[in-house]
């Protein structure tokens, strides 16, 4: 009972000073204190309830277990993290979304191309990945290319849709003032049209940092060499290992999390117009 004590005393400890916090003027600290001390409290509760309660570690470790498995396997998760973050979904992002964005130029610049291609995109990105996995790992091979082509075909469609909807995004009369000055096509496109997609654009990169790292790690329960996160959950769990799987989890929610906070910050430094970046 002493451990569900404390998970009780967690969760109404959390939830009285979140509360407090949450009263408090906005501001960083208070911004950044409310998530900590609710991520906080959840580690507590758990670990509580799997002692509490005795839970076989089969089932689901304690965190205090899946910390140990944690520092004590760096090596082989700093091993997975290249193989699968960066050379797998870094760059399957990187060709992804920019051949995306690059091919929403050309739509723009030739709309006939809209009627076409968008549809053929819409079909793609509705395959499941389940079924595309296996066919792109036969095609490019067990090694980190079929990975980074998974994530092309999971990131291309998003990034497409969102790009061309920024570029419809200025109204008829910016344009017409941008014709009043002799503006061409690519000085539009260039002084008014890009910048006023930013918004759309940062969209699409944020929506895809999250569908990269998740077909990467798919891929590779299809096939990899004997190193990359996915391929170490599929062996642990088959191994009933699961402070491993718990420990490769953490590191896939740490760098998708590192992920799109980067490209958020790169958003309030080339958006800081937009309404959404203020205050």
């Amino acid at each position: 009972m002493g451990w569900l004590a404390i998970g009780l005393l967690a969760w109404l400890g959390g939830w009285a000073i979140n509360i407090r916090l949450a009263a408090l003027p906005k501001s960083r600290l208070t911004g950044l204190a409310i998530p900590v001390i609710f991520g906080l409290s959840l580690v507590v509760i758990w670990e509580s309830m799997v002692r509490g309660f005795d839970v076989s570690p089969i089932l689901l470790p304690a965190p205090s277990a899946i910390s140990v498995k944690f520092v004590g396997s760096l090596g082989i998760l700093w091993q997975d993290f290249v193989q699968t973050v960066v050379k797998g979904a870094l760059s399957g992002y990187a060709i992804g979304c920019g051949s995306a964005f690059a091919l929403a130029i050309v739509i723009d610049r030739f709309p006939f191309l809209q009627r076409g291609l968008l549809p053929i995109g819409n079909f793609v990105a509705a395959l499941p990945i389940i079924g595309m996995a296996p066919i792109l790992v036969m095609w490019f091979g067990f090694d980190w290319q079929s990975k980074s082509a998974v994530v092309v075909v999971m990131v291309f469609f998003p990034m497409l849709v969102n790009t061309v909807e920024g570029l419809r995004a200025t109204n008829m009369m910016q344009r017409d003032l941008m014709r009043t000055y002799a503006a061409g096509y690519w000085q539009t496109l260039l002084k008014l049209r890009l910048p006023a997609a930013m918004p759309f654009v940062f969209n699409g990169l944020k929506v895809t940092t999250t569908l990269a790292l998740i077909g990467a790690i798919v891929a590779e329960f299809f096939g990899s060499p004997i190193k990359g996160m996915g391929f170490r959950i599929s062996t642990e769990v088959g191994r009933l290992a699961l402070d491993m799987v718990w420990a490769e989890i953490t590191v896939a929610a740490l760098a998708g999390s590192a992920f799109y906070g980067s490209v958020a910050m790169i958003e309030k430094k080339v958006t800081f117009w937009h309404p959404s970046q203020r205050g």
